[in-house]
């Protein structure tokens, strides 16, 4: 009976570490954070100008927003907070994400969009929970604890759109 109860606690004491989240090195989720932050900015961008109504006004308030956890972001960085360097360019997978939007065409854009905002804040929401429970910046914890509320509401607001 022991035997069993220990083997099944074993069992589920392993799932649970298994299934948990690594949070990223700090230099790692700066750069993941810039990126995503640049995407978000750059195709609501276009979404904004290319789009009416709920997904329009949806791309304006992610422009805004994103703008300021871009701000806060440098902000760490500048201060000194947090040691990493700033990408000052997309990465191969989200100018092709980008490219891929532009060449949608207007009929099919708002689509594309609405698409691509669900998986960019699913990873932002896994990416940001991950690095507030674990991260080795004190710091760049507190802002990722702080900012993920956001980005859960950003994710809700994108999978009601894209309904």
């Amino acid at each position: 009976m022991k035997r069993t109860a220990l083997a099944a606690l074993f069992v589920i004491s392993g799932l649970s570490v298994a299934s948990a989240q690594t949070a990223p090195r700090t230099e790692e989720f700066v750069q993941k954070v810039a990126i995503s932050d640049m995407y978000e900015i750059q195709s609501s961008e276009m979404a904004a100008s290319k789009t009416t109504g709920p997904t329009r006004d949806f791309a304006q308030t992610m422009i805004k927003d994103h703008q300021k956890t871009s701000g806060e972001l440098k902000q760490l960085v500048s201060q000194g907070k947090v040691k990493a360097t700033l990408p000052t360019a997309l990465d191969d997978k989200h100018a092709q994400k980008l490219k891929t939007l532009q060449s949608a065409g207007n009929d099919k854009l708002a689509a594309q969009y609405q698409q691509d905002q669900v998986e960019a804040h699913t990873e932002a929401v896994n990416l940001f929970q991950a690095y507030a429970n674990g991260g080795d910046n004190a710091d760049l914890k507190q802002w990722a604890a702080k900012t993920l509320p956001d980005l859960k509401h950003h994710l809700e607001m994108a999978q009601k759109l894209s309904k």
